[in-house]
């Protein structure tokens, strides 16, 4: 063990006849332990808030949206071959994206109408994964005066009082011209199965049709919105979209989830930030509590300290001294911190003790929790580092201490 490493345990460890400089030690340390466990925490809260938000987006969103300036796309068949053959794209496959009224009783609610490709849309397992209740598209031919199906969110199934097997109608924005003038188009839908996806907004405004049902409903014939595209890498997906504009050009445009969501994540980035550097301070006001500790430390210790230096310990050396001192007392704080936070976040995963209102947020389940080894390791380093400035300035008075001036009344 180095020499001053012995005499700062020897510092910290020995019976004080100063029980107060102690006391502000152990508060030194809970100070640091609180700060690092808190920082942790709400930093793990907030990641896994991002990730559980992430996953409910692409779980009712594509990776990458291929539309037309201008309207609807003829020719789709063509054009999705071409987006396949690209190597990063996974599946690709047309879509129609709508708004229309839903009708049942005396409700009526307004949706987003989405037709799919019930057997190569991207969207379709997850769909298939989030069915609550009733059953996915068939690929079976019904019957010519069956009417089409439709599955709804959970949401808003019950806002308009429906449930699996329950007829509804759709009225699109857009009427059909008669002799009488312009009468809506409507049409009536058999709900088959509800879903939930864990995300309030898509639960409650969005609503899934047959590709083909769409387009006579929509009255596009031959025509989608257009061409939903699922690749394997996902943060990959702002350069895949760019790739493929690049090669389909005018009057085409791609967009990635990402982009699409920028100005959500961006302000989850800011909140995120601004936490750590608010929650940072409380870690600097505990660290610099170890500046009044070995200041006082420095007083009491005094004729020692003429002592070494008399006998021929450097300025240097008495500096590292109160410096292991201090990086003792930060060290033990943060493990404390983190093995704190360790045990915290397992308790949240675990208990659901706080549930989140879906209505309020964007997704209603329990507190998320994403704890990685980098918010630790970040964690642990900017405690540390703080811990090192506190100590600085009374390890430098240590290190001027005059033996003459410290034994001269002795």
């Amino acid at each position: 063990m180095r020499f001053e490493l012995f005499i700062a345990l020897r510092h910290l460890l020995a019976r004080r006849k100063q029980v107060f400089i102690s006391l502000i030690s152990l508060i030194s340390i809970l100070g640091i332990t609180l700060g690092v466990m808190a920082l942790v925490v709400v930093i793990a809260v907030m990641s896994g808030f991002e990730k559980e938000l992430k996953k409910k987006i692409l779980g009712n969103t594509a990776h990458i949206m291929v539309m037309k300036y201008g309207g609807a796309i003829s020719g789709y068949e063509e054009l999705t071959d071409t987006i396949n053959q690209l190597g990063e794209v996974k599946e690709a496959a047309p879509f129609i994206l709508n708004q229309a009224m839903l009708t049942h009783g005396r409700q009526v609610s307004g949706a987003g109408i989405r037709g799919i490709d019930q057997n190569h849309d991207p969207l379709r397992k997850k769909l298939e994964g989030m069915l609550v209740d009733g059953r996915f598209f068939s690929s079976r031919n019904k019957a010519a005066n069956s009417p089409p199906e439709i599955i709804l969110g959970s949401e808003l199934a019950k806002n308009i009082g429906v449930k699996t097997g329950s007829s509804l109608r759709l009225i699109a924005p857009s009427g059909s011209p008669t002799p009488l003038g312009l009468v809506p188009r409507m049409q009536r839908f058999t709900v088959i199965g509800t879903y939930t996806s864990g995300m309030y907004q898509y639960d409650s405004a969005l609503a899934y049709i047959t590709l083909e049902a769409a387009q006579k409903f929509f009255a596009l014939p031959n025509q989608v919105s257009g061409i939903a595209v699922e690749i394997e890498k996902l943060y990959e997906a702002g350069a895949i979209a760019e790739k493929i504009r690049q090669k389909l050009s005018y009057p085409y445009w791609a967009r990635d989830w990402i982009s699409m969501n920028r100005n959500l994540f961006a302000a989850l980035k800011l909140e995120r930030i601004t936490m750590f550097i608010i929650l940072a301070l409380i870690i600097m006001v505990a660290a610099f509590n170890i500046i009044s500790t070995l200041i006082m430390v420095v007083m009491e210790k005094h004729k020692e300290i003429a002592i070494l230096k008399t006998m021929g310990l450097s300025a240097f050396r008495i500096m590292r001294i109160f410096v292991w001192e201090g990086m003792i007392i930060g060290f033990a704080g943060t493990i404390l911190g983190l093995a704190g936070a360790l045990i915290l976040c397992e308790i949240l995963k675990r208990y659901d003790f706080i549930t989140l209102p879906g209505d309020v947020y964007y997704f209603e389940t329990s507190l998320p929790v994403d704890l990685q080894f980098f918010h630790l390791a970040a964690t642990a380093t900017l405690s540390l580092l703080l811990c090192f400035i506190a100590t600085l300035y009374p390890s430098f008075r240590a290190s001027r201490l005059l033996p003459a001036e410290a034994l001269r009344y002795e």
